[in-house]
């Protein structure tokens, strides 16, 4: 797989799978454009991608993508940077033990985990269709498994748990997908999602009580290296193998099937009109 000259944005690309992801992608020749919110990690990123690409550093942006204002402000930079863009990788997310709201009033999970994505996407996607053949990459999780959302209560204001509340973003990135892609037909645009595994990364690491137990453990047993947990997002990023398949789920480099909440296209298309409207993206 060679992706030499290839223009590839990676969010949440300072630690864990964003930042292998990049690394591995530098080394295919990529031209990184790197995201965080951290100043000192994404500079530590930056030279790490830089090292891995042997050549010129990435370009970097700081942005704490919970924010409405953040991703708009983002996404005008990377434009004025790249007039095509190649691959969107969204990774950028995380948990939340307490239910916290957005700088926008919004559910601070659902806010970063999901209407980043969707915001961001739309906001490039322009410079993603003024490439040859531009991809866009949504890092999901096997935790949507088991989840359904509840439109009468989607931000837990109601009832909310941490893992419940990751379950269902995770959820919606897939559903956005299905629904991206199906938008997406007939264009050069391919969108796809997928499962990394279970990583030993410093994802979960705020967790405390027995949640915080639970990561803890899981991480010492069962987690998959993050080299490993990179392996799917690059191999989306580049591989020939997926040039034109657009609208699937993926583990471990092969196409599979997401679950049964995940594939409802009625709720995909209702989550669509609320991401829509909570974005102030005109339908």
């Amino acid at each position: 797989m060679t992706l030499t000259g290839k223009r590839i944005v990676v969010t949440g690309a300072t630690d864990g799978i964003g930042l292998q992801a990049a690394i591995e992608l530098a080394r295919l020749g990529a031209r990184l454009h790197l995201v965080g919110r951290n100043p000192e990690k994404l500079s530590a990123a930056a030279d790490k991608v830089a090292a891995a690409s042997g050549g010129a550093p990435p370009v970097t942006y700081l942005a704490d993508l919970s924010s409405q204002v953040a991703v708009r402000s983002l996404a005008a930079e990377i434009a004025a940077q790249a007039p095509e863009l190649d691959v969107l990788l969204n990774n950028a997310g995380g948990i939340f033990l307490e239910r916290q709201v957005s700088a926008d009033g919004i559910e601070m999970t659902f806010a970063l985990d999901h209407l980043n994505y969707f915001l961001l996407t739309h906001l490039l996607l322009d410079r993603l269709k003024a490439a040859p053949r531009g991809r866009i990459v949504n890092v999901a999780s096997a935790a949507h498994r088991g989840s359904r959302l509840d439109f009468d209560d989607l931000q837990g204001e109601r009832r909310y748990s941490a893992w419940g509340a990751y379950g269902k973003a995770k959820l919606a990135n897939i559903m956005f997908t299905y629904a991206l892609a199906r938008r997406l037909e007939g264009s050069t645009v391919t969108a796809n999602c997928l499962h990394p595994g279970f990583v030993a990364s410093n994802f979960g690491g705020d967790a405390r009580g027995l949640m915080g137990i639970a990561f803890s453990l899981a991480k010492r047993v069962g987690a998959l290296r993050v080299t490993d947990g990179a392996k799917t997002p690059v191999y989306l990023c580049g591989s020939a193998e997926v040039e034109g398949v657009s609208g699937k789920y993926f583990d471990r480099c092969k196409a599979v099937s997401s679950s049964a909440a995940s594939m409802d296209k009625a709720a995909q298309e209702r989550l669509w009109g609320v991401s829509e409207r909570l974005t102030g993206i005109s339908p």
